[in-house]
């Protein structure tokens, strides 16, 4: 992936921090993901009181290109932090993770992890997920 390409990707993320809805964290989570026809989904984290139907920022950005017919991926960025500040890189959870296993090919599809522009680091999937369960395992 190209430097500029990714820093996009971190930009978009970054600007969904404002719409994340999180009342009772306060953690905000913006996500952008890059589908391989060149669109860009992005997500938020939507809180809720009875917590279980919470979704992330990975998540929503997922749901929302499926949504549209989109299931080919390239790679998401994800950003967050308490008030929306970046001290730290937000990996995705274990939902999300398993999400990505769907939908993704865990040798390819890259997640780029940010706190700004210039600091961030890229893994595949397999790095975050190993021996994760998707499709092939019910082939």
């Amino acid at each position: 992936m190209k430097h500029e390409q990714i820093v996009e990707l971190i930009e978009t993320a970054v600007d969904q921090l404002q719409y994340s809805y999180v009342p009772y964290s306060g953690f905000r989570v913006g996500a952008a993901l890059l589908a391989r026809n060149g669109r860009l989904y992005t997500g938020c984290n939507i809180e809720n009181a009875a917590y279980t139907p919470t979704n992330c920022a990975e998540r929503t950005a997922f749901f929302k290109a499926v949504s549209e017919g989109v299931r080919d991926f390239q790679a998401i960025c994800v950003v967050g932090g308490p008030d929306g500040r970046m001290e730290s890189y937000t990996p995705p959870c274990g939902v999300c993770r398993q999400v990505m296993m769907e939908f993704c090919d865990p040798e390819e599809f890259e997640i780029i992890l940010a706190t700004g522009k210039e600091d961030y680091k890229i893994w595949k999937l397999k790095e975050l997920m190993p021996l994760g369960f998707g499709p092939d395992n019910l082939a």
